[in-house]
């Protein structure tokens, strides 16, 4: 594994890191009103950040998973927004990716490009009320009606939802097929019988909107099938792969922030007399924030490297998702820790890191799911 880099891929990466400081203004107030910032969508458009890995046929840069990752990781540096970065790879790999994986010609053609050029927002429905985990226990249901479907049930957790314009439905032919039952549909706004209902407020991640999804004999021409029928868990697992492998670069970007910040700070504080750098509870606390930081950045690049070779990295994706959800977790409490009193305050911008880290730990499978994966692949 070869992981160092091009001038050109350097030259993305400090273009995202300035990119996102262009990104910050007006981000407290944001965060309090949980509010997207569609101005930062468009500027991430317009940079090329939605069709960083889209072909150019569709108008995107045909750019590789580990350019991919490394622009994501600057971006993460540069903005402190964790909740714009999220919802932006929410699309990218649960939405887009599918698209170009499994959808027909014309299906690629016609939604992708506003995809990617910013002008619309995909949203990505699994989860419902009493699924969760258990993803294929899907009540959501589809039924075969003339040359189309009917589409019935409720979706919950659904990132992007009030703002999307495409979404990415999974529902159930047949319940007791389980797993190979399941089918994908893209359903777009306006839809009859397909609405938003209650929007949901977060304890973190409060600038990405989410929502409840309502079907309700939601009519759907078989051209809105994603993929063959009972295809949609196959779609589901590879948009998770890609998900697990990509959607955390950013927090590789956001930790080497915060370890900058806390050594700046750790230098200038004095406390008895001395910088609290020197006292060694503070130190050794921001070596372990540099060791999480490096070792996850190695197992993330990995992953990047074995997807780029075309190696299956289930595992490997899975392990860097629990890690490095985990390490961001870890490293914005000791970042809090660091600063003390200041860093419990909202004016300092630290303490949201540490909210916005815990959806980590739960979006896209949660750390006791990435385990369960990995030990079932070691045959355990």
């Amino acid at each position: 594994m070869d992981f160092s880099w091009t001038d050109e891929q350097l030259a993305y990466r400090k273009a995202a890191v300035d990119l996102g400081r262009q990104l910050n203004e007006g981000l407290i107030e944001r965060d309090r009103a949980g509010e997207l910032s569609g101005d930062g969508w468009r500027a991430c458009a317009r940079f090329g950040l939605q069709g960083l890995p889209m072909p150019e046929a569709y108008g995107g840069a045909a750019a590789d998973i580990l350019t991919t990752m490394l622009t994501m990781e600057g971006l993460g540096y540069g903005c402190r927004d964790n909740g714009l970065i999220f919802a932006i790879n929410a699309q990218m790999w649960s939405v887009q990716m599918p698209i170009l994986d499994f959808g027909t010609p014309e299906q690629k053609a016609r939604l992708l490009p506003p995809l990617v050029r910013g002008e619309w927002i995909g949203a990505h429905a699994m989860s419902e009320p009493d699924s969760g985990s258990d993803a294929y226990s899907l009540r959501a249901r589809a039924e075969r009606r003339n040359d189309g479907y009917v589409l019935n049930g409720t979706k919950t957790f659904v990132t992007n939802a009030p703002v999307a314009d495409l979404t990415l439905v999974f529902a159930t032919i047949d319940r007791s097929k389980g797993m190979w039952g399941v089918t994908a549909f893209l359903v777009e706004r306006g839809t009859p019988g397909f609405r938003v209902s209650r929007q949901i407020e977060k304890l973190g991640l409060r600038t990405s909107p989410m929502a409840e999804v309502v079907l309700e004999d939601c009519f759907l021409p078989e051209a809105s099938r994603l993929g063959p029928e009972g295809a949609g868990a196959k779609i589901f697992n590879s948009s998770m792969e890609w998900e697990r492998s990509c959607i955390l670069a950013s927090h590789l970007g956001a930790m080497e922030r915060q370890l900058e910040g806390s050594i700046r700070y750790a230098r200038e504080r004095q406390q008895f007399g001395q910088p609290i750098g020197k006292f060694q509870s503070v130190s050794n606390r921001i070596v372990d924030m540099r060791v999480r930081l490096e070792t996850a950045r190695l197992l993330l690049y990995k992953v990047a490297w074995m997807k780029k070779t075309g190696q299956p990295a289930v595992q490997e994706a899975a392990l860097a998702k629990l890690y490095l959800s985990e390490c961001f977790l870890q490293s914005s409490l000791d970042a809090i820790r660091v600063y003390g009193g200041y860093g419990y305050m909202t004016e300092f911008e630290i303490e949201r890191d540490l909210r916005d880290s815990i959806g980590g730990t739960i979006y896209s499978g949660t750390s006791d799911i990435q385990r369960v994966i990995a030990a079932r692949l070691m045959g355990l």
